[in-house]
């Protein structure tokens, strides 16, 4: 039997709709109860999150409510692992449910491999309206996100990042914790390290957990420009290119403002300049069709597409512009709009 004891680390700020379920879902892993606490970092939900989570758990002595002043992310990850003093530390999401295997199948990989620092598994999208769908077959496919194997579910085994994973106390205690600067990518710059020191990241696809998507495009945008803005970061911090996948969107930004320019500059050359661009269209038509032969789903998912590698992209190089041409660091108004 598994003897490690585990917390089950929850950042939060206004999720009424989500966080009982979330809460509940750990609650109910088939993992020893006595050995198993979570901990909710409530960012000063003004939703009535916090009383909810008091309504409904207050008599579970398993569950504790932690403040987090700050409010953004890494502050509340640091602050619950510190807190609960457990041999193995899960970051989890309170948007996201666990399957009830989860915390018994992160323990056994820990337990079966001493070279894995952290593990993970793969998350399976909820959709709750139309759009969502859309956003989550584009964020499942590798045409969307790259060779992000936790979403596309195309490998497994040793792996440069995985979204809620299980680490060691060793882990924190060797490398640190979450970098307090980084509002968005903040996991991906701490899995980072965690490789630097030397220990793997697993991922095994058996392990899952679900995700409810949100159904907007706008707040898509928001997240993949973020995501992108705040990556360059972590190179400067890093001094190097933390994975190949980032500079693909970069590229492709590059490329469309680079067209252009050069089609007004030579009108004549407008086939060549805006050829690669075809190209693009005609993979993601066709993998947009694999997907659903309906007429909407495909244009739909095609914007999608669309959307994401140019918010990622159009982040990126505003990070470049930020962090390395004018070597300025992230303020206040930077956490501010990546929430």
């Amino acid at each position: 039997m598994n003897t490690s004891r585990v917390a089950v680390i929850i950042p939060c700020r206004n999720e009424l709709n989500y966080i009982e379920a979330c809460v509940q879902s750990v609650l109910d892993q088939d993992y020893p109860a006595d050995r198993l606490h979570v901990y909710v970092v409530d960012g000063q939900s003004d939703d009535g999150t916090r009383q909810l989570i008091e309504q409904e758990f207050e008599a579970n002595s398993r569950v504790h409510v932690l403040d987090n002043p700050n409010r953004t992310t890494p502050y509340a990850l640091n602050i619950g692992i510190q807190h609960a003093d457990a041999d193995v530390s899960i970051i989890f999401g309170a948007h996201a449910v666990m399957q009830p295997y989860y915390v018994s199948g992160c323990v056994a990989l820990l337990h079966e491999d001493p070279r894995a620092g952290c593990v993970g598994g793969m998350i399976e999208n909820v959709n709750e309206n139309t759009v969502a769908g859309y956003i989550s077959q584009c964020m499942s496919s590798s045409f969307g996100v790259g060779n992000a194997h936790f979403r596309t579910g195309n490998g497994s085994g040793y792996v440069d990042t995985v979204a809620f994973g299980a680490y060691r106390r060793e882990v924190f205690e060797q490398v640190g914790y979450f970098d307090e600067a980084l509002t968005r990518n903040q996991d991906d710059e701490f899995n980072y390290r965690v490789k630097k020191g030397g220990w793997e990241i697993v991922l095994d696809p058996e392990v899952r957990s679900k995700y409810f998507v949100r159904g907007s495009y706008g707040k898509l945008a928001r997240q993949y420009y973020q995501y992108g803005y705040w990556k360059v970061y972590v190179n400067v911090l890093h001094a190097t290119v933390t994975t190949i996948r980032q500079l693909i969107p970069f590229a492709f930004v590059a490329y469309l403002f680079g067209a252009t320019l050069l089609t007004g500059l030579w009108p004549s050359l407008l086939a060549l300049w805006w050829s690669p661009l075809l190209v693009y269209g005609v993979l993601s038509f066709a993998i947009s069709i694999q997907m659903d032969r309906s007429v909407q789903g495909i244009f739909m998912r095609m914007w999608v597409f669309f959307l994401l590698h140019c918010s990622y992209g159009w982040g990126y190089w505003r990070g470049i512009a930020q962090f390395v041409v004018f070597g300025r660091n992230p303020g206040q108004h930077a956490s501010r709009t990546s929430r």
